[in-house]
Parts: structure tokens; C-alpha cells; sequence
């Protein structure tokens, strides 16, 4: 099973410059655990406490896991995710 990740700029310091990368897993969780294999330090910064961290989204084929099962939702061989780290501010 291999699932292409697509890494926001600020985390590719774990990917050695990587945009994407692939991974394994039955969940987002399993998948996040695989990439920390080969990416120390990554995990961490996606995930706290067993959730996404506030400030991170992840996209499963384009739609929020926050609306699916979170890091609890089901991925199957040739899924895309994308992490994006969430923007906020704007003018006053």
C-alpha cells in the first residue's frame, strides 16, 4: 500500500527538501507513525495528544479529516494527503 503525502514548506526540514513523500497505513495515525520512521521528528509537529494539532490541516483526497474519523480515518492504497498549516490574520 503507498500513499503519497504532500509536505507544506515549513515541515521539509524533516523531508530533507522533499514535497512529497509516501508512506503506509490503514489510518492517518498508522500512516503519521510510518513517516516517522524515515522522517524523525515529523510526527510531532502533525500530531498532539492522539489529534491533529490545532494549527495543522489534513487533506484525504481534498476533503478536511476533520470531517471524516481525524487521524482515526481509514486510507486505502493510492490515497493523496496533504498537510497544510493553517493561516490566520489578516488586516484590521
Amino acid at each position: 500500500m503507498a500513499i503519497e503525502v504532500r509536505i507544506p514548506t515549513i515541515l521539509r526540514t524533516y523531508t530533507d527538501g522533499e514535497k512529497a513523500v509516501t508512506g503506509e497505513g490503514g489510518t492517518l495515525s498508522e500512516l503519521f507513525a510510518d513517516l516517522e520512521t524515515r522522517h524523525k521528528g515529523i510526527e510531532e509537529r502533525i500530531v498532539d495528544g492522539g489529534k491533529l494539532r490545532r494549527f495543522v490541516n489534513v487533506y484525504l483526497n481534498d476533503e478536511d479529516v476533520r470531517f471524516l474519523d481525524g487521524i482515526a480515518t481509514p486510507l486505502k492504497d493510492g490515497d493523496s494527503v496533504t498537510i497544510l498549516p493553517a493561516v490566520a490574520g489578516g488586516a484590521a
